[in-house]
Order: structure tokens, then C-alpha cells, then sequence
């Protein structure tokens, strides 16, 4: 039971014992929770979800448990054709600031940048017509000779539509190719929100909601992992957020290939959007807190630091957060948008960050394989 007020649970009590009782929240009841002003009871139903999601699965054990990994970001280029007008990233080829790595110099990067211990190198760049399919290839079989234990998470489902249309070639080719040469799974950036009225304002040029989706099915039916995602603060409607976690709860029934769900927020320092209003803590906490609830078939919900910022990050833990991603050394899209001020942590501050709010810091591998708990 969870104690709140008589008038606000009562209001709230089949959504609650839908919750005790691990019963599917329907699109009816989402909506209803993005009326409930208290956050702090949302907070409280969704931390419950999460409990016993865990529970009920038989590992009660990680109930506590808050995951990060030590990564290593690369972006290759910001030479891009895509026109996201909420993105701070983007240049045009021969813009000051514009820059596009070699294989060579990328492979240079890993060998002087890349701790030889990181478990992850995350590759997300741009749609820059320079890098095909064999640049990638390339790419990520030098990576492998440099660090052959290292797991390559690269390429959001836009980019590997956009490589499959200059190969001239198909979303699933490409995943195939692209695995024997070293990918290991795929990032969940490029969902924004399915909402096509907010696509065809905001990103036109961009694949569809269902095109993002296919291509995560694809990968998939592959046998590759991916994560999921949704950006919010674009004007997008509370009916849009639901639909859009409802579509990645009916993919995640058919292939159970996402490990984790990501609620991003947008940034607006050095984009083209002018107008909108920065979302407040309680709504990104409102926003966790329903993703939980409604999403009862991933494990992991993503908290994501240089999103958010350190304290909103330990604030989301008690909100059906369990992972706090990783050191993140060197991102550079987030950034450029004015999200944060740390580039990276180390793994000192990932562990304090869980330590001061009660929980077991976790370092997993990218899919979830624990290294060590530092209990």
C-alpha cells in the first residue's frame, strides 16, 4: 500500500492495484496519470512497478540494484543532410566548426583516447554522406583489432536507413553486414516521438515512427539488443508520449530486443527552435515515473546524466530509474545543445552518485552482464 492521501488514492486505486498486482496499464490509464499533479505519489507507484517487476521474474536480488558502464563516446563527424531543428550538433560540410574523421584518424582516437578497459565504444554521428557502408565496415574491424573485447554500439535506426539508401541495399542487409564486421547492438537515439505532426515540424527529412520501428524489429529478428528512446519537451502532447511507449511496448512483446527505455529531454542553446518552454523538473520526473508504470516489459530504465544533469539523474532513482548509463567519455551531441557541463565521470562518481541514495551501484556490460557489484 502505498500512503498518500485518502482522495488521491481513491481516485487512483484501480491504476494502483493494477500496479500491486502486475496488470497491464492500458492507453486510458496512462493518460490519467499524466493528469496526477503529485509527483511524488507517481514517484511512488512507479518505484513499486519497478520493485516488483523485478520480483516477480525472480530477482528479487537486484531490486536495489542501479546499473552503469564504463563507455566511451565517439562521434565521428557532424557533417550532416538531415535538417532537425532540435539539433545543436549539425554542420554544413565546409561550416566552421564542420568536421569529418578518416578511418585513420578514428582509428588513432581509439588507440590514444579509448581506455583499453572500457567495455563499450558508443558510435553516433550524422548522416554524412561520406561514410557508406565499407567505411563503416572498416571502421569497425580496426576497432576490433585495437580492442577486440570491446562491444561496438553504433548507428541509430536513421543512419542505417540512411547507409541502406546509399548502398543501395536494405535496412536488414545492411545489420547483417555490418554484424559480421563487429557491431555488437544499436543505440536508441533517432525516435524522438512517433507523433507525425511533431516529425513533420521538427524533422521532416527524418524516417518515420514506423520506419524506426521496423528497422529495431529487423535488428532484432537478427539477434541484436538495441535500447529505445523518446525526446520530449517539442510540444509533444501527453497522448503522443503515451502512443509512442505503447509502440515500443508492442514491439518489445513480439521481440523482447530492447534492454533499456531512455526519456530525453530537448535542449535549445544553438538550435533553430525559439519559443519553448525548458520542462520543468517535475515533468521530467513525471515522465520516468509513467515510462515505468507503462512499459512493464523492459527491465531498465535509462536515467541519463549529461541529459539531466547529476541531481535530476539521483532524483529519477526513486522514480523507476535504474541505470545512470556510464562515464561517457566525450559526447558530443547533447552537449553542443547546452545539456551539462560535466564531459565525463569517472567510475568513483558513477558509484557515489547510486551510494548516496541508498542503492547498489551495479557495472554491467552493455547487455546487462554484471562486472561487479560493489556492495
Amino acid at each position: 500500500m502505498i500512503n498518500t492521501s485518502l482522495g488521491l488514492q481513491s481516485r487512483f486505486q484501480k491504476i494502483q492495484d493494477k500496479v500491486i498486482y502486475n496488470k497491464r496499464l492500458s492507453k486510458q490509464d496512462g493518460l490519467r496519470l499524466y493528469e496526477c499533479n503529485d509527483v511524488l505519489y507517481l514517484g511512488k507507484l512507479a518505484d513499486l512497478a519497478r520493485v516488483n517487476r523485478f520480483k516477480s521474474n525472480l530477482r528479487e536480488h537486484e531490486v536495489n540494484y542501479v546499473y552503469w558502464i564504463n563507455n566511451h563516446h565517439l562521434n565521428l563527424s557532424n557533417i550532416c543532410e538531415g535538417d532537425c531543428k532540435f539539433c545543436a550538433f549539425r554542420k554544413e560540410k565546409g561550416q566552421k566548426g564542420a568536421f569529418a574523421l578518416s578511418i585513420n584518424e578514428a582509428v588513432e582516437y581509439v588507440q590514444t583516447k579509448v581506455n583499453p578497459n572500457a567495455s563499450e565504444i558508443h558510435i553516433v554521428s550524422s548522416l554524412n554522406p561520406d561514410y557508406d557502408l565499407v567505411f563503416y565496415k572498416n571502421l569497425f574491424k580496426e576497432i576490433k583489432k585495437i580492442l577486440p573485447n570491446i562491444h561496438i554500439q553504433a548507428l541509430t535506426a536513421v543512419e542505417i536507413d540512411y547507409i541502406a539508401k546509399i548502398d543501395e541495399s536494405t535496412p536488414q542487409q545492411v545489420l547483417s553486414k555490418l554484424v559480421d564486421a563487429g557491431l555488437g547492438s544499436l543505440p536508441g537515439g533517432g525516435a524522438e516521438v512517433f507523433s507525425s505532426k511533431i516529425r513533420e515540424k521538427l524533422c521532416p527529412n527524418k524516417i518515420s515512427g514506423e520506419s524506426w520501428l521496423e528497422i529495431m524489429s529487423i535488428a532484432h529478428s537478427l539477434g541484436l539488443k538495441s535500447n529505445a528512446t523518446m525526446l520530449t519537451g517539442i510540444d509533444e502532447t501527453t497522448e503522443d508520449k503515451i502512443d509512442h511507449m505503447l509502440a515500443i511496448r508492442d514491439v518489445q512483446d513480439k521481440t523482447n530486443g530492447f534492454m533499456s527505455f531512455i526519456p530525453l529531454v530537448c535542449h535549445y542553446e544553438n538550435t533553430t527552435l525559439t519559443g519553448y518552454k525548458k520542462l520543468s523538473d517535475e515533468d521530467i520526473l513525471k515522465n520516468f515515473a509513467i515510462a515505468r508504470l507503462m512499459l512493464d516489459n523492459i527491465f531498465y530504465l535509462k536515467s541519463f546524466w549529461i541529459q539531466i544533469g547529476i541531481d535530476l539523474v539521483q532524483k529519477s532513482l526513486a522514480y523507476g530509474a535504474n541505470d545512470i548509463d556510464g562515464t561517457v567519455i566525450e559526447e558530443k551531441i547533447s552537449y553542443a545543445a547546452g545539456a551539462g557541463k560535466e564531459r565525463f565521470l569517472t567510475k568513483f562518481k558513477m558509484i557515489e552518485m547510486v551510494e548516496l541514495q541508498n542503492k547498489i551501484p551495479v557495472e554491467r556490460n552493455t547487455l546487462y552482464n554484471i562486472i561487479k557489484v560493489y556492495s
